[in-house]
């Protein structure tokens, strides 16, 4: 039983080129991984003209970009045209693979006349009985590998040899390490002579290695994530247009308790609605394009990755390595974030949803009769949010802080009402288990008011989140000083002065003067020649800590 038609995950046959809808001729593989024939590539239109030639040469000082034309990626062409990419060996696998399944008798490739019945791998030629003994007798072609073409159309995987361009015949087998190239034998007695060449079979181990770490450590949960965020932008869409009914229909109960005046009134409403339901329908459908776009580069990044691993040779994952681990690195790297794209349909069809209807709020006259009832699409926006307060930034040990938040819309200005949910976490950037429970008031106004009290000194993270989502500036970074220890003597120049020369005075410092007096004087032993404390003898700055004291007098006061 043959193998069917190899096709993609669009149904879309690997063996025909997307942009000339004909079997690959010359596969080429653009940096995004998207194959296309050698002719088609070169006929696409550059995107950016080359740079001007650099030098006396007359060389071209860049390469060529161009659109790829399934997933409209900026790639670039190398100096050399499409001829210097990249061959893509499975589509070869993939032309030959449909070649013998679905076409009809083959004629041979030497004679034109007799029907094929098998196949030389290395000189890819379709050979009659005839031709095919009269192969296998020449001495330049006996030792190539016949198949029947019978065996191969009812094998469930055919392979193509990857062959040297150098050396006609020859099969890529080693892999030179400095060059980074896959060889032939030829190859690395010669060119690559003083090189370390290592068969195919052991470097693929390490190359392809790193290809599965990308796609299972990293892509296939991206993938993951991508599809998830596109679900619920789709059931966003469902679910607002649900709020959007719903909100109609409370405008119409309203608007049927008025006369032509109050009618007028609800058909206007109904328009705003309408204005406001294709405004979110067309973010939505904007974030859905984002996601399906991130979504199958994505898929088409994993998609060939695992094809490769799991379909190619040895030579065929070493000769396309290079521009897949750098597509997928790129992938990894460059992707569009779903969870900035997200949108909660929670957050649409509550009760205090950005869509709602004010049915108490005055809305201005109509003919001259006052009107009551408006639509406010008033949406938080956490980016927009402000705090202020000096507890933001700084604090002191065991002494509570005070800062204020106030929830903005997407214009800045402040939220009328209050009912957000806000989270602020207090914690220490050195101890992470030394956390300090913060405390929101919501005022119902659109303000929150935080306070905290930390307990130990040092350099906190201070978070403070509106709906899951850090505010500008979070999260912030907080100082808590330490509490000093307040002195309780007197800052003096000596002890003598600041008693006005009592020699019962007894000063921090260890000075005595002549004459009987215990304390310190200018000029006199003892004195430290700065102003000092009289309780502990600190002679530093006058917010100085004060240290313990050591049994001395402090300074009588004038």
């Amino acid at each position: 039983m043959s193998e069917p038609e190899p096709t993609d995950a669009a149904g879309q046959s690997r063996a025909v080129c997307t942009a000339c809808g004909r079997l690959y001729r010359d596969p080429r593989l653009l940096p995004c991984l998207h194959t296309f024939c050698c002719d088609c590539i070169g006929r696409l239109e550059p995107f950016s003209a080359p740079a001007p030639p650099d030098g006396p040469g007359g060389e071209e000082g860049g390469a060529v970009t161009v659109l790829c034309p399934d997933c409209d990626s900026e790639v670039e062409l190398p100096p050399a045209g499409p001829a210097g990419l990249s061959s893509d060996h499975l589509a070869l696998d993939d032309v030959l693979q449909e070649t013998l399944v679905t076409r009809g008798p083959l004629s041979c490739d030497l004679c034109g006349e007799g029907g094929a019945e098998s196949r030389c791998e290395v000189c890819c030629v379709q050979l009659c009985a005839f031709c095919c003994q009269a192969h296998r007798r020449q001495k330049r072609t006996a030792a190539h590998s016949v198949q029947c073409l019978a065996e191969l159309r009812s094998r469930g995987r055919l392979r193509r040899p990857v062959l040297c361009t150098l050396h006609p015949g020859q099969e890529l087998r080693l892999f030179c390490q400095p060059c980074d190239l896959p060889v032939c034998l030829e190859c690395a007695a010669a060119l690559h002579r003083d090189h370390r060449c290592c068969p195919a079979r052991d470097a693929v181990d390490r190359h392809g290695g790193r290809i599965r770490e990308l796609v299972a450590g990293r892509l296939h949960p991206l993938r993951e994530r991508l599809e998830e965020s596109l679900q619920k932008v789709e059931l966003s869409q469902e679910a607002l247009q649900t709020r959007v009914d719903a909100t109609a229909n409370e405008v119409r109960a309203f608007a049927r308790g008025y006369a032509s005046a109050v009618e007028a009134h609800c058909l206007s409403l109904l328009r705003r609605l309408e204005e406001l339901r294709v405004q979110r329908r067309n973010q939505l459908h904007l974030q859905g394009a984002q996601l399906k776009q991130a979504l199958s580069d994505v898929r088409g990044g994993v998609e060939f990755a695992e094809r490769l691993l799991s379909r190619g040779s040895d030579a065929e994952i070493l000769s396309a390595k290079g521009v897949t681990l750098r597509r997928l690195s790129a992938l990894a790297e460059d992707s569009y974030d779903p969870h900035l794209a997200t949108v909660a349909p929670d957050d649409i069809a509550a009760s205090g949803g950005s869509i709602r209807f004010a049915p108490a709020e005055p809305a201005g006259e109509v003919d001259g009769y006052p009107v009551v009832g408006v639509i406010s699409a008033k949406t938080l926006d956490p980016a927009r949010c402000t705090v202020d307060g000096e507890g933001l930034q700084r604090g002191s040990e065991g002494q509570r802080g005070h800062f204020t938040l106030v929830c903005r819309d997407s214009a800045g200005e402040q939220m009328a009402r209050g009912g957000e949910h806000v989270l602020v976490s207090v914690v220490h950037k050195d101890k992470k288990h030394c956390t300090v429970e913060a405390t929101v008031v919501d005022n119902d106004d659109g303000s929150y008011g935080v306070s905290y009290t930390p307990e130990e000194p040092g350099s906190y993270s201070l978070w403070v989140c509106v709906k899951a989502q850090h505010i500008k500036g979070s999260p912030f970074a907080l100082t808590v000083e330490k509490k000093l220890r307040r002195h309780g003597g007197t800052f003096h120049c000596c002890s003598f002065c600041s008693s006005g020369g009592a020699k019962d005075a007894r000063c921090g410092c260890p000075g005595t003067m002549p004459g009987g007096f215990k304390g310190c004087g200018h000029g006199h032993r003892g004195h430290p020649g700065k102003p000092h404390w009289s309780c502990c003898g600190s002679t530093a700055a006058e917010r100085a800590e004060c240290l313990p004291p050591r049994g001395r007098l402090r300074t009588v006061e004038l």
